[in-house]
């Protein structure tokens, strides 16, 4: 199963085999993650970071995976101190790229634009996040932590928060499909899943819950998926202030829970864990931080094919 030169860039691009392949990979590189070992494998190579918006865990996790693997990067840097600012476009941008790097991974605000990107780049691109779309680098994080903190096939597990505009759920919940998993959705009636997504994973034959009840939720899931409002989607500041502490997660909720629960997170978050929560046997969100160290590694190594 070859990834050379292969792009990153939707979780439906993936078979489950794949998928497999990938999180077994990861597992193998995670004591280099740990520092535990060390490791030469990407010894000469050059990784483009291109943050066309803000991120911290995604891009210094990349920074950390390339470090660890023996490698060196080019970021970008600022937005405003580079030639986007003098009117260049993404394709002039990523092809210039190209000739600096063996990889470039990035990230757009932008629905389709590492799409875009990968027909003009020269060497494999790596979706660091696109619009409300796609973010396939976090849902490989997100099933490696199922995986190691509770089970993948046929899972219970609710996604809650922000179901409209989270790019996170919208990767996430294909990639379950691939699974078996049984899905419910919590969210204000406001911030919904897409009509079209809650379709097509119906006609995969999945079985999918819409409620806005946490309360409702909590005793039924092995996982509970929790996302913030992300105010920097709404076009109207007052719609947020509408929503934005609907959903919460306290310790009062969990005396409810499946003493098995997990709670996941792609952070940052804002209201909706409580700090209480923190230190509970059901919190895997900093665990869940981590793990995009290995499987960051995992993609690079094979996208690049210092791994086959």
């Amino acid at each position: 199963m070859s990834f050379k030169n292969r792009h990153v860039i939707s979780m439906k691009d993936f078979s489950r085999e794949e998928i497999d392949y990938v999180l077994d990979t990861a597992e193998k590189l995670e004591p280099v993650a740990r520092g535990e070992e060390r490791s030469k494998l990407l010894d000469g190579k050059i990784i483009a970071l291109l943050f066309f918006e803000p991120s911290t865990r995604t891009r210094l996790s990349f920074e950390a995976a390339v470090q660890r693997l023996g490698g060196k990067i080019l970021n970008l840097g600022s937005v405003e101190a580079s030639s986007v600012m003098k009117g260049e476009n993404l394709a002039d941008t990523i092809r210039v790229i190209s000739n600096y790097a063996d990889l470039i991974v990035l990230r757009h605000p932008l629905d389709g634009s590492a799409r875009m990107a990968a027909e003009f780049a020269g060497v494999p691109i790596i979706n660091g996040g696109d619009g409300s779309v796609n973010h396939p680098t976090q849902t490989f994080l997100d099933l490696y932590t199922i995986r190691r903190e509770s089970h993948l096939e046929g899972l219970k597990i609710a996604l809650a928060g922000d179901l409209k505009y989270g790019r996170t759920v919208h990767s996430l919940c294909y990639a379950l499909s691939l699974y078996g998993a049984e899905m419910t959705f919590v969210s204000p009636p406001e911030l919904r899943m897409p009509l079209e997504i809650v379709r097509d994973l119906q006609k995969r034959g999945l079985s999918i819950k819409e409620t806005d009840s946490l309360e409702k939720t909590i005793g039924d899931v092995e996982v509970l998926y929790m996302t913030r409002v992300q105010r920097e989607r709404f076009p109207d500041p007052e719609e947020y202030e509408k929503v934005k502490n609907r959903l919460k997660v306290t310790g009062d909720l969990l005396r409810s829970a499946d003493p098995n629960l997990k709670i996941l997170h792609p952070l940052p978050r804002v209201n909706e864990i409580s700090p209480e929560v923190d230190s509970t046997q059901y919190a895997s969100y900093f665990e869940q931080a981590f793990y995009g160290i290995p499987t960051r590694m995992a993609l690079l190594a094979l996208a690049i094919g210092v791994i086959e």
